[in-house]
């Protein structure tokens, strides 16, 4: 088996509660990013926005030590039994994106943020599936305080690894990341077919002008930032 097909295979064995984020087309293609960066057991990794776990413990298998953090109590849980079913040892923190893990510092942090545009501004409860992939009307919720804090949480040549969707703004986050001292560059992209969330708001999407009348397919993008 090769090296990507065993790893598609182990992110579908994931168990998840209801409600919780299992791996996707974004999870899968960050999962490619976060094994061609040579992660090594001398490292500490961060997985932000956990969900079921499964970059964590991707981290881990490659013998990282790892912390993870959900704002999802559902999520830690299953992150958490997740790793105790792998036999990995893996951190997972309930808490809002950072925050639990202020003044820490890591080799790679990794995250697959809530980033789908939404046509009200409120965050969902946190026990609702929606905190997994809402991110307010330009989708950037999440994102913008990503890209504020993360230079601090990472050592020197640290690395964030992070997926996000092209209708919220691949530019922005590049030049915010920039702002804060950060080397970045879009890695990878991929097209995708709309999924469910996608395809139920297509028509205030386009009605925003976030998605052409033609266009039926989603561009994801990997931004590798790395700090001096």
């Amino acid at each position: 088996m090769t090296t990507a097909a065993a790893q598609a295979a182990d992110l579908g064995n994931l168990w998840t509660l209801p409600g919780v984020y299992a791996p996707q087309a974004d999870t899968h293609l960050l999962a490619q990013a976060l094994h061609a960066e040579g992660i090594t057991a001398d490292m500490d990794v961060l997985d932000v926005c956990t969900g079921s776990g499964a970059l964590a413990l991707l981290a881990a298998r490659m013998g990282a030590r790892v912390s993870a953090t959900d704002i999802s109590r559902r999520a830690v849980i299953t992150a958490r039994l997740n790793a105790a079913r792998a036999g990995h040892r893996v951190r997972v923190l309930h808490g809002d994106l950072t925050g639990p893990v202020t003044g820490q510092h890591f080799d790679v942090v990794v995250s697959n943020p809530p980033y789908v545009p939404a046509p009200h501004t409120r965050r969902p409860h946190s026990h609702r599936p929606a905190i997994a992939w809402d991110a307010g009307h330009g989708g950037r919720q999440a994102l913008d305080r990503i890209c504020a804090h993360t230079r601090d949480l990472l050592r020197p040549h640290g690395v964030l690894l992070m997926v996000h969707s092209g209708l919220c703004g691949v530019e922005e986050t590049l030049r915010q990341l920039t702002a804060t001292g950060l080397h970045c560059s879009v890695t990878d992209r991929s097209y995708v077919p709309f999924g469910p969330v996608i395809i139920k708001r297509l028509p205030w999407l386009r009605d925003q002008g976030l998605i052409g009348a033609d266009e039926d397919t989603e561009e994801l993008v990997i931004i590798r930032a790395e700090r001096s």
